[in-house]
Formats: C-alpha cells, structure tokens, sequence
C-alpha cells in the first residue's frame, strides 16, 4: 500500500509529464502554423527570363532583339507582316556582322550564324507571347495602339509573364491600364536608346503599381544584355528625354530668334560644353517630327500640371519643317541638309 507521500508524488509527476506533453503540443502547433503563414506569405521567387518576345520590328525592336539574342536570350521577334520581319532581319544581320568583324573577324558568318540561331519569327501575336517570360512592345508611338496591343496579349501570355513597352514618351502607366490588376504588377516601362547594340542606357520606368519582383527582374536581365540600367518614375520624359527635349526646343528657339545660326550652337555646345553632338545634328538624326510629337503629347501633360507649360510652347519653326517634309537625316533634310541614297 503506497503512503500518502508517494501516491502525492507519483500523482504530481503524472500531472507534471501531462503538462508537459500539453505545452509541447501547444508548441509545435503555433510552430507549424508560424510555417504555413511563412510558405503562403513569403515573395515568390523572382523569375528567371530566359524567353523575351519582341513587337516590332524596325530599328528599336530589331535593336532589342539582338542584344537578347547576343545575351543567350531565345527571342521570338514579332510584327504585322512578313516583309517588316524581313526587314528587322536584315538589319540584325547586319549590324552583327559589324560586331562579328571586331569580335570574330576570322569567322564572320559563323559567329552571326549562331546568333541569328537565337532568334525566331512570327506575325501570329498569341503564338509569339504563349511562352515567354518578358514581352517588350517597340511599335508606334500610340498610346491607343499599344494599349490595344497589351490588352490582347493579357489574355494570351502565361500570368507570370512581364510586360515592358519601350515608349520614350507616353504614360506607362496609361499603357499598362489595358491590362489586368495582376498583370499592372508585371508591367513596367524599359526603354533602350537607339542604336540598341551600342548604347549602354537603359531606363526602367516603374508605376505605382510595379512590384520590387518585376523591377528586379527587368533590372537582371539588362545586366545580363550588357546594358547599364537607371531607375526612374513614370514622369513625363522619364530621366534623359526630360532634361534633353527642352534643352532641344530652346535651341530651335534661339534660331526663330536669329540669336545664332545652326552651326554655331552646334560648335558652341560640342566645343564648349563637351557635347558629343550638337543640338540641331541631334535633332535631324532623332527627326524633327518625333520631336514634334513629343512636344505636343506633352502640352497635354502641362495642362494638368506635370510638366513647365513654358518648356513645351509651340514652335513655328519647327511647325513650319516638319509641314515641309524636312524631318531630318530620314528625308535628306531638316536643319542640314544630306545626300539621299538612290
């Protein structure tokens, strides 16, 4: 028969294991669900583009498909018909043989070869986005076309898929309007500077929408294209065209005064300020009606306050060439004038 004092013991150790065991269950169960609230909450991973999809196929998209291609990038290349394809293939082609010639001069053909392998053609819009993990737009620049243009494709590319339009001047977060909610956070603005294969900028342009995931991603795959990434909101002009179109129209503005000739502003600013080109070179090379354009679209901006109305005013001299068909190197006149290949 046990004595009072042992079945006291004995009862108390019986609780004491029960408590235990009670707190260790407690326990491991806040445990396990700290962990299903770490697995559901935690960032997804941050994807891998591997795939990149390309819309238009002029000199930017052309561009842009190259340095994918160049970078390991399977790129599909894609626009509204085969000739315009044809087209961006010939100017792949050769610009890679003007790389090949410093990087391969021994095996020209085999290194564009190789290269050109990386790149495939298509005018089917669904087909050329169903497996990609980035698509870039470089078409027109419409804010309705490429709206109409996103607004397809939302539906047809995989959900995890980044969007990226190449405008120099719309909204990016207008453009990105046209897509879902889930998709808005995929969309940022990418915008490369012509000629693609040899300048290093680009701008990433992110909406309050765009998440640290997309702009990481875009962020790694410029990296990996060789280019130097620079981040910036979506404000009129973003960084360089901000501070550049101004700095444009002030000097046609300095010419409709008679305050200085051409010329003289352009070996004024090469000279004295160490610019590589003169403002009036920059103007006929980049056209004076995208100039123009850029202008106009943003007057619109100024009247909601984004931008200095002063900076933007209309100007009749640049009205008055573009009107006249002189637009630059592209028609063999604007501020200089140039000889026209036959």
């Amino acid at each position: 028969m046990l004595s009072p004092i042992l079945r006291a013991s004995i009862t108390t150790s019986a609780m004491s294991n029960t408590t235990r065991t009670q707190v260790n269950l407690a326990a491991a169960n806040r445990l396990s669900a700290v962990q299903r609230h770490l697995s559901t909450s935690a960032p997804a991973r941050r994807a891998q583009v591997e795939k990149l999809t390309v819309f238009g196929a002029g000199l930017m998209g052309a561009g842009i498909a190259q340095v994918g291609a160049q970078s390991g990038l399977k790129v599909v290349l894609s626009d509204v018909t085969d000739k315009a394809l044809e087209n961006g293939l010939n100017i792949i082609t050769k610009s890679l043989s003007r790389v090949a010639k410093k990087k391969s001069p021994d095996d020209i053909e085999g290194f564009t070869s190789n290269i050109l392998k990386n790149i495939e053609i298509t005018t089917d819009a669904a087909k050329a986005v169903h497996d990609s993990d980035l698509v870039i737009e470089a078409i027109i620049e419409s804010i309705k076309v490429k709206r109409d243009l996103f607004g397809f494709l939302d539906e047809k590319a995989k959900a995890e898929c980044i969007f990226a339009t190449n405008t120099s001047s719309l909204s990016v977060k207008e453009i990105a309007e046209s897509c879902s909610t889930e998709r808005q956070a995929r969309f940022a603005g990418l915008h490369f500077f012509n000629p693609v294969p040899a300048m290093k900028l680009v701008e990433i342009i992110k909406t309050p929408q765009t998440s640290p995931e997309t702009f990481e991603a875009l962020r790694e795959v410029t990296l990996k294209m060789g280019k130097a990434p620079v981040s910036c909101n979506d404000t009129p002009g973003f960084i360089v065209n901000r501070l550049l179109v101004p700095y444009l129209l002030e000097a046609i503005r300095m010419v409709e005064r008679g305050d200085a000739t051409p010329e003289d502003i352009d070996t004024a600013m090469e000279l004295g300020a160490g610019y590589p080109m003169g403002p009036f070179k920059l103007l006929d090379f980049v056209g004076l009606d995208t100039t123009s354009y850029i202008a106009q679209g943003w007057r619109e901006k100024a009247q909601s306050g984004e931008i200095s109305k002063e900076l933007v005013e209309p100007i009749g001299l640049l009205d008055k060439l573009v009107k006249e068909g002189k637009l630059g190197r592209k028609s063999g006149q604007g501020f200089y004038e140039y000889e026209t290949k036959k």
